[in-house]
């Protein structure tokens, strides 16, 4: 019996976690498409404001701190190596995979290029930065990655993983349904504003995911989700400024 009452109840906990971090990745991804509807120079607002505050009110009614989903910086100093490594090795690679990726797109069907790519016209490369570029920093970092990171990373991958905590270590990570499950919601999400396009940043998310699970904590991957966004505008800038 005491068997079976420890099944019954590890059980009940899995399904608590999993239907609570569903349900509020619902309220999120459904503010940001009723917004995005109604207002759409308000969606962003909305998104920045949910995704920092729905975990917070999740976390209230247990009596949990944010600190413990990672929004802390008890391993700054971790965090920030672990960004200028991964920035060191992956952003080389990104730069010849863009370069080689557009070069592409002139030989593609017009219709396949628009539902799958933001660009339009042939690149044509002249170093410059995208206007207004200091903004452009601060807004990517506390507007867009930081929130970001901690909803998706802090809580709904620490919420998963309460359910699912099993996985095989990769490189100091543990990385198990929870891991997959929370970037298959991250890709989803970038969906409320009908881009199908943006489903590519499943990929990036398993990099955010792991940065995460290394360390414990979300600023790391929040630096390299803003240093990454930063990249691709700079690339933007200079390829199809006009």
């Amino acid at each position: 019996m005491a068997t079976a009452g420890v099944l019954i109840d590890k059980r009940w906990l899995t399904q608590s976690a999993v239907r609570e971090a569903l349900v509020v990745w619902c309220l999120g991804f459904g503010a940001i498409l009723v917004a995005w509807l109604v207002y759409r120079p308000a969606a962003k607002l909305v998104a920045t404001v949910g995704f920092l505050y729905l975990p917070v009110l999740a976390m209230s009614v247990r009596g949990e701190d944010y600190r413990d989903f990672g929004l802390s910086t008890r391993t700054l100093g971790r965090d920030v190596k672990q960004f200028l490594a991964v920035s060191a090795v992956v952003f080389p690679l990104f730069i010849a995979g863009y370069v080689g990726f557009i070069h592409v797109l002139p030989s593609l069907p017009g219709e396949l290029v628009q539902l799958v790519t933001p660009y339009v016209g042939v690149p044509r490369f002249s170093l410059r930065l995208p206007d207004r570029f200091l903004e452009w920093v601060i807004d990517q970092i506390f507007v867009v990655a930081l929130p970001e990171e901690f909803f998706y990373r802090g809580y709904l991958q620490t919420r998963l993983r309460d359910a699912w905590p099993q996985g095989r270590v990769f490189f100091g990570a543990r990385l198990g349904p929870a891991f997959w499950l929370t970037a298959l919601l991250f890709a989803l999400g970038h969906l409320a504003i009908f881009e199908v396009w943006r489903l590519a940043v499943f990929f990036p998310a398993l990099l955010f995911a792991w940065m995460r699970e290394r360390t414990g904590s979300v600023v790391g991957a929040a630096l390299f989700h803003a240093a990454a966004n930063l990249l691709v505008q700079v690339l933007d800038a200079s390829f199809f400024a006009r």
